[in-house]
């Protein structure tokens, strides 16, 4: 049995994802934003192998989360569920960035650099990623006007092209990126035509599975099919591009092998 770590687990994917992963007899590891939240998760949590507090918009919260996770041991995977939809406003995290870039690429960045490393990532896109070509030129939404789809769009593309850049850069590890679809989730609203376990039967079946089938890396996934996704995010030069400007904006350098 596997033992997962999933981020934004109290809600949504990510907690039918983790109630998913338990019911087959794997250990998970739970994510909250807040102890507040982490009350949400019930009697999820004493099934749990541990759980990880911190908000995903900061840094050095960020930063203690993989902290967290790895006091609790080495992960067969991780799940990087976690991410937020259309935000009225670029706002502001602690460290400055636009808070969309910051929940939805610098964390799973920053995660994935300093959790150590699992045997399988899993990275939570969206179809919309193909909206989301021409980003490097200003990642952070310092001299754009704001739009909040174009800024989400933007974010499920790095983490398809931060997936694919770990197929090649981690030969080791399996990492894919999924499409889940339109799920009936708080995010997704009640009019969703996907229900939930549907929607989080792929990552969960690419985190655990010994299918020949889920034993693959650098794919694109939506129910349990393999896609095309973005010619940018399966652009080498992209992902290295992309991948240098996160670590500057974070500090946090990506192990190369």
């Amino acid at each position: 049995m596997a033992i997962v770590f999933i981020t934004g687990s109290t809600d949504g994917l990510g907690r039918a994802a983790a109630q998913s992963l338990l019911d087959q007899g794997h250990r998970v590891v739970l994510h909250a934003r807040s102890a507040d939240r982490a009350v949400a998760l019930g009697e999820l949590t004493s099934r749990a192998a541990g759980l990880a507090v911190g908000d995903l918009r900061s840094a050095s919260e960020t930063r203690s989360i993989a902290d967290q996770v790895n006091a609790i041991g080495r992960m067969d995977a991780v799940i990087h569920n976690a991410g937020v939809y259309t935000r009225p406003s670029r706002g502001a995290t602690p460290e400055g960035h636009a808070e969309t870039l910051a929940i939805n690429t610098l964390a799973p960045y920053m995660l994935t650099a300093l959790i150590e490393r699992p045997g399988r990532l899993v990275y939570l896109s969206s179809g919309l990623h193909r909206d989301g070509e021409g980003s490097l030129g200003d990642l952070d939404w310092t001299k754009r006007t704001w739009d909040a789809a174009k800024a989400y769009a933007e974010s499920k593309l790095h983490v398809v092209a931060l997936a694919f850049a770990l197929a090649r850069r981690w030969p080791k590890v399996l990492s894919n990126a999924v499409d889940p679809g339109w799920v009936r989730t708080k995010m997704g609203g009640a009019g969703a035509p996907v229900d939930t376990d549907t929607g989080q039967r792929t990552q969960t079946w690419l985190a655990v599975s010994e299918d020949s089938a889920a034993l693959v890396s650098g794919r694109y996934w939506h129910h349990l099919e393999q896609q095309q996704p973005a010619s940018e995010a399966a652009d080498p030069k992209f992902q290295d591009q992309l991948i240098g400007q996160l670590s500057e904006l974070t500090g946090v350098e990506l192990p190369e092998v």
